[in-house]
């Protein structure tokens, strides 16, 4: 039987870009959403996509595609440098199509689908600024999967249901993957459906699966919030048919996440852009010191605030850190300050007003305007500043700050993939039928992703992932019209 379309699970950033390239084939699909509301974890990214070189970056430009490659093999640390023979390769092929091919994402989303990514910022672990994200009043995750969601609804080859849960992959004798089997509520009964054709996954990570993935390959992160709802770990579905995953102890702990002081020990927090530290915000010990240097990776920055930062004694597991911007540090980040200050995640204040609640910022500040205007070497070794302008600290100074705290984020482990995006079973072999792409697949970042390359990742390996499908497709068809 010659299936009628493509299935693509996940209806975040990897599986639209998917979409997108099937469609472009005309090639139909039906995207099976387990949530209610479309975008996945995509939608909520908040700092940007990586992209070396693009004419969007600062003139003149050094960056290239070897810096980004150093950065990327830098911040992937163990994993790969233990790595051998194939899988080493393997690893290498990954880290070499992303970076390879991260400025045809930009460019891709730019030029073909209309995406603002004119402002670009560097963030921690990047020795250049490479992170793009848009001018306008929306962050960079909603513009972009909102935008590619408007693309594909409107194409008559597309279909999407929401709040169906993929519970099995179907496999043909030969173990070619066929299809799916799910389930979904109607009229307060549980109702299973399969559907038939080559299939795409992109359901996303396991950093919500607390009580599941999480607490298995990481107990000893219980209790850190995350930025991420609860959601089931997907990796067994592909593992039941075969499939390999890898790194699945690798989980990134993100330094700042946003402390609420309306609900203080809410275990699911609002995340602080990487990029709120990329135009020059500092962070400060709750007396006031700076520590770390806050472009450092973020496991680093991590390790910083939990050795030198209080840990408050709550339910949950938090740390007693500041997140302080100046006036120039705010105006680059107008979209981002506008959404945390309405949450009240963020407030605007002076640095007088601050004296008693942090006694020690003032010092702080004083020594970093130094290192702005370069009268002094950063003592933690910072080398970007970003859009900081405070050059005299007074007491009328206006500051902004918010609290945050080490947050569960981001697996870098799952379904073991190549660089064509084909799931492998535990010998290396591509299991015939089955793609992946984003977060649901381990293996490109190691022990570290650096920011910025989530969104790039979803870019790169979902239009692979839907390039490939879609010419699985077409050999399918063409066998069809061969044998008739």
């Amino acid at each position: 039987m010659i299936p009628s379309t493509v299935i693509v699970v996940g209806s975040g950033l990897a599986g639209l870009t998917a979409t997108i390239q099937l469609l472009g084939q005309r090639i139909p699909v039906l995207m099976l959403e387990r949530f209610s509301h479309p975008g996945g974890n995509s939608i909520k990214a908040s700092s940007g996509i990586n992209g070396a070189p693009t004419p969007f970056q600062p003139i003149p430009n050094s960056d290239s595609v070897a810096a980004f490659h150093d950065d990327t093999v830098t911040s992937a640390g163990a994993p790969l440098v233990a790595a051998s023979g194939a899988e080493k390769t393997r690893r290498q092929n990954l880290i070499e199509t992303l970076v390879g091919q991260s400025s045809g994402a930009i460019s891709w989303l730019a030029d073909e689908q209309g995406i603002d990514l004119s402002r670009v910022a560097q963030l921690g672990g990047h020795s250049f600024a490479r992170t793009h994200r848009g001018a306008g009043k929306k962050p960079p995750g909603y513009d972009i999967v909102s935008t590619l969601l408007g693309r594909v609804t409107g194409d008559e080859l597309f279909r999407m249901e929401t709040g169906r849960r993929v519970t099995k992959l179907l496999r043909e004798a030969g173990g070619q993957v066929s299809g799916v089997e799910y389930t979904y509520v109607r009229d307060n009964e549980t109702v299973v459906e399969k559907a038939y054709g080559p299939v795409v996954v992109a359901s996303g990570g396991f950093a919500g699966d607390a009580r599941g993935l999480l607490a298995r390959y990481r107990p000893d992160l219980a209790g850190i919030p995350s930025t991420n709802d609860h959601r089931e770990g997907t990796q067994p579905l592909l593992q039941e048919i075969g499939a390999a995953v890898v790194d699945m102890e690798h989980v990134q702990v993100h330094p700042t996440g946003f402390v609420d002081s309306k609900d203080p020990e809410a275990a699911v927090k609002i995340l602080a852009a990487e990029a709120l530290r990329g135009e020059g915000g500092i962070l400060v010990r709750g007396d006031g010191r700076r520590f770390v240097n806050e472009l450092e990776k973020r496991e680093t920055v991590t390790h910083a605030m939990m050795e030198q930062a209080k840990e408050f004694p709550t339910t949950a597991r938090q740390w007693d850190v500041n997140l302080v911007l100046d006036e120039g540090a705010a105006a680059a980040l107008q979209m981002h300050l506008g959404f945390y200050t309405m949450k009240g995640l963020i407030r605007q204040t002076t640095v007088g007003e601050l004296a008693e609640e942090i006694p020690l910022l003032h010092g702080a500040l004083r020594e970093y305007v130094d290192v702005v205007s370069e009268k002094t070497k950063d003592p933690f070794g910072r080398q970007s500043c970003g859009h900081w302008t405070l050059t005299e600290v007074l007491p009328e100074s206006r500051v902004y700050v918010g609290k945050v705290t080490p947050v569960v984020h981001f697996t870098m482990g799952g379904v073991v993939i190549n660089e064509r995006s084909q799931v492998l079973d535990g010998q290396g072999q591509p299991i015939p039928g089955l793609w992946a792409a984003g977060e649901i697949t381990g293996g490109l970042h190691g022990q570290n992703r650096l920011g910025g390359s989530s969104l790039l990742e979803c870019v790169v390996f979902g239009r692979i992932a839907g390039d490939e499908a879609a010419a699985f497709y077409q050999g399918l068809d063409g066998q069809c019209l061969a044998s008739s």
